[in-house]
């Protein structure tokens, strides 16, 4: 009869779900210096901080509302012990504008705020495409005026530059909704009766990027096939009218000014196509005003996502530098923020306009341009000094000395594993350590410990001459009283603080 082992019945596979991370200290450290310089500069526009809880009711969140018993398209949802629907928050956004329909009479007006947070998203994963992800967003809401979304678009600027993307790099983009809805009157889909048909004509504007021109004449019109056989059907729309939407997100110019004058001809007599021409216009004149105006933020109509969200300024920001793909040909990075004017979002909780505008950082997406520009270091950061544990029957005195250390201010540890010498050196090595603290019986009766240069100890086979071996080898490793070892220690790290 076989032997049973229940321990291993027992056992539990290890496994990450899929579209979630792990992540290292190295990408941690790196993620927090990158969140510090995001959030001094949000600081300096005078933005202040603000943080929500990762689970909101599902009816508050809003774009995704269940229309099953069960709402479980984009979200992660699940029911409390009351019966009330509960779901993680999808973006930051959301969240923000229940925190402020909330505390509304007492929050100052306008309000600017910034949040940092895990959004989650229960859609398929894929490469570079996660369930669980971070933001960073700055909204201001209680303005009305499009010196908000300015401000918004020299802030994006000022991030990307704080955070070490160089000037010509990257470039922020401006558009406007209103001028979109003129063109959409212009062609004559106003009215109620026509919003199905101006939700086609949206999304298939929003797929500019990835088929480009062609691909959204087709959209346009009676159809596309794509490459895997799929057909998606067209709005069905006029050659001319096709032809007045590809002049709208066509209309880019050499200057704001050329620009402004396209789009006034493209919306035609459309009121709120105007409406929207003359706040480009403005935006246009406080970037020039803010001295931006030198291509860091320029008015482009081919900004196009989020336009069935937004409903004025929209505004992105894109990275213009050229990395290799893996069959080594070179693509651009895209965007790592966007945002715009959303009056709509606050009202749906006070039943009254609420005027808001505000953008979001993709963190991980923005990480990931900086490592690529060599702007991020692929270390955790100075590991701490490792207090070697010599005799196991003295540990209480060890334990003394990392306490001398730790009240100095100086990050260190007592190895605390069960191994000799040899492998706590290698422990303190694979720690990033600089330096140990060694301390046997001699040492102990003496009053006196050992301080080992882990980074000097690695050169010393590199000598050039055995004089100059000898006089590393001193510095590498030696004996201070106890009573020195703060300074001892101090004197190390600064020797390799650079």
């Amino acid at each position: 009869m076989a032997d049973t082992d229940d321990t291993s019945a027992a056992r539990v596979k290890a496994r990450l779900p899929r579209g979630f991370a792990d992540r290292g200290p190295a990408e941690i450290a790196a993620t927090e210096r990158m969140l510090a310089a995001i959030r001094d500069t949000f600081e300096l526009y005078g933005f202040e901080a603000v943080e929500t809880p990762f689970v909101e009711y599902t009816e508050a969140l809003g774009k995704f509302l269940p229309d099953q018993d069960r709402p479980n398209e984009g979200v992660f949802s699940f029911q409390d012990d009351d019966d009330q629907w509960l779901s993680l928050r999808y973006d930051l956004t959301a969240p923000l504008a229940r925190s402020v329909a909330e505390r509304f009479d007492s929050l100052p007006k306008p309000y600017r705020s910034y949040r940092c947070g895990w959004v989650f998203r229960n859609e398929k994963p894929g490469p570079g495409r996660f369930r669980q992800f971070m933001q960073f967003d700055a909204d201001t809401v209680g303005a009305p005026s499009v010196a908000a979304d300015a401000e918004a678009a020299m802030l994006m600027a000022d991030t990307l530059e704080k955070v070490g993307i160089p000037r010509g790099q990257y470039v922020v983009k401006v558009n406007n909704r209103k001028v979109l809805d003129g063109v959409l009157e212009a062609i004559g889909l106003a009215g109620d009766e026509n919003a199905g048909k101006r939700l086609i004509v949206l999304r298939a504007i929003d797929k500019l990027d990835k088929v480009g021109p062609e691909g959204v004449r087709d959209l346009l019109g009676p159809g596309r096939m794509d490459p895997s056989g799929d057909f998606t059907k067209g709005a069905g729309l006029s050659a001319d009218a096709i032809a007045r939407v590809l002049a709208f997100t066509d209309a880019k110019r050499d200057d704001a000014a050329g620009t402004l004058s396209a789009l006034a001809e493209v919306v035609g007599g459309s009121a709120r196509g105007v409406e929207g021409v003359s706040e480009l216009d403005q935006i246009s004149v406080l970037i020039r005003a803010g001295g931006y105006d030198d291509g860091r933020v320029v008015i482009d109509p081919s900004v196009v996502r989020g336009l069935e969200y937004y409903t004025g300024p929209v505004y992105e920001a894109e990275l213009t530098f050229e990395v290799k793909d893996e069959d080594g040909k070179p693509v651009r990075f895209g965007s790592v923020a966007g945002g715009g004017r959303y009056d709509g979002l606050v009202a749906r909780f006070r039943g009254e306009p609420v005027p808001a505008t505000g953008f979001s950082i993709g963190v991980s997406r923005l990480l990931a341009a900086l490592t690529v520009l060599g702007k991020i270091e692929d270390k955790a950061g100075l590991g701490p000094v490792v207090v070697l544990v010599m005799d196991r029957d003295q540990i209480a005195h060890y334990q003394g000395l990392v306490a001398q250390l730790r009240r100095a201010g100086i990050r260190s540890e007592l190895y605390l594993g069960g191994a000799g010498m040899k492998p706590q050196m290698k422990y303190a090595d694979r720690r990033g350590s600089n330096c140990v603290v060694i301390q046997g019986s001699n040492e102990r009766e003496k009053g006196a410990v050992q301080v080992k240069d882990l980074v000097l100890g690695a050169k010393l086979s590199g000598a050039p001459d055995r004089e100059t071996y000898l006089a590393m080898q001193a510095e590498a490793q030696f004996e201070v009283p106890e009573a020195e070892l703060v300074e001892a220690v101090r004197k190390v790290l600064a020797r390799h603080a650079g």
